[in-house]
């Protein structure tokens, strides 16, 4: 167990020098739960409250950086000096408990929920519906619509610097926007921002160099940027793992404190090609080359887990359910009472474990997302 907790509680230095006082994150979630107008929630507050105190970094749900790039129910915004207050609210919620506070900040594109947003109207990079039931054809982007949104990414940034978050994770994963850019599915342009494998880096690049850009005008050298991607999609033509290499190996060369793969399993191989067994996580470490720290996720539920999971050479393994599940899952590490640690939910501990309601209501209309006792 004292092993263990060495390698999970081992101080961890950022890119930019920041200091990070253990190797665990809480991974960045959707809760459902924000208010009407677009503000963090009490509950969302109580929520994260109860799960800040002992781990390393936390990394927000994602908020949209413009109007017409809301993808959930409930979203908390900011897109506008508006929300400042609630977003210092939520970084201050965090930070007082100890923890890194990291805005996920995003667009989601084709993904957007047409009745959520202005004219009803999804934008990406081109006119080419997801492959899901019920699928709308977005707009693809004009120049000018890119170039406005490139802007509000770091007008984000800027307002994030504001509320006081430590720093920003730009969210280029899970089939949103900037991933819809990087996409040879989604993406059929043939001009500076799509074509080629290079040129479709071209938009998720930019964002990047504005993140960095306001916050250095800010005075925020220590500001940490971050950016998730996801290593493969299923579409044909979509994202391979060769391509995603590709990218990793420029991404790790723009001068960003973090890296962070989203997986639903850790060790995982090939989603593509389920006959290649290897884990994409020792290519992407590979890749890197300790150039950047790595963030990992995915079914880690146990100490032991988490600890095999850092002998990987990732610097972090970030909990996603299972930190919903057992808010105090650091607390009891470092107690060193990993076996009294939570792995299943009972449908009585709601309100125990600060869960909101929207969000608990997604977890137990969804089938297989958690393991529930009755």
């Amino acid at each position: 167990m004292k092993q263990i907790n060495e390698k999970l509680l081992k101080v961890v230095t950022l890119g930019n020098g920041k200091v990070v006082k253990n190797a665990m994150v809480m991974a960045p979630m959707t809760t459902f739960s924000g208010n009407a107008d677009g503000t963090v929630s009490d509950a969302e507050l109580s929520y994260y409250k109860a799960r800040s105190k002992d781990i390393g970094m936390v990394i927000t749900a994602t908020t949209y950086v413009s109007e017409s790039g809301k993808g959930f129910q409930g979203q908390f915004g900011a897109y506008s000096d508006h929300f400042v207050p609630s977003l210092r609210q939520l970084a201050e919620t965090i930070k007082g408990e100890g923890a890194l506070a990291i805005l996920q900040i995003f667009h989601a594109g084709r993904m957007a929920l047409p009745n959520e947003i202005p004219n009803g109207e999804t934008l990406s990079a081109s006119a080419v519906a997801p492959v899901r039931e019920g699928a709308v054809v977005p707009k693809a982007m004009t120049d000018e619509e890119i170039l406005n949104l490139i802007t509000a990414f770091g007008e984000t940034t800027k307002r994030a610097i504001e509320a006081g978050f430590d720093g920003v994770e730009i969210h280029g994963a899970n089939t949103y926007l900037l991933q819809q850019f990087y996409s040879p599915h989604s993406n059929t342009r043939e001009d500076q921002w799509g074509g080629s494998v290079e040129k479709r880096m071209t938009l998720p690049l930019n964002v990047i160099n504005e993140v960095k850009r306001v916050a250095k005008n800010e005075g925020k050298e220590d500001f940490v940027i971050g950016y998730r991607f996801s290593p493969e999609e299923l579409e044909n033509p979509g994202i391979t793992l060769t391509e995603t290499l590709k990218f990793v190996d420029v991404l790790s060369d723009q001068e960003l404190d973090y890296l962070h793969v989203s997986t639903m399993d850790f060790w995982q191989g090939s989603s593509r090609n389920p006959a290649d067994k290897t884990p994409v996580i020792n290519q992407l470490v590979e890749t890197v080359a300790k150039r950047v720290p790595l963030i990992s996720v995915g079914s880690i539920h146990t100490p032991l887990e988490a600890a095999k999971a850092l002998e990987s050479g990732v610097n972090f393994v970030a909990l996603g359910r299972e930190i919903i599940m057992e808010p105090e899952w650091m607390a009891k590490v470092i107690a060193e009472k990993h076996s009294d640690i939570r792995t299943t939910l009972n449908l009585a501990d709601r309100a125990a474990l600060f869960i909101p309601q929207p969000l608990w209501n997604a977890i137990v209309n969804t089938k297989g997302w958690f393991p529930i006792e009755e």
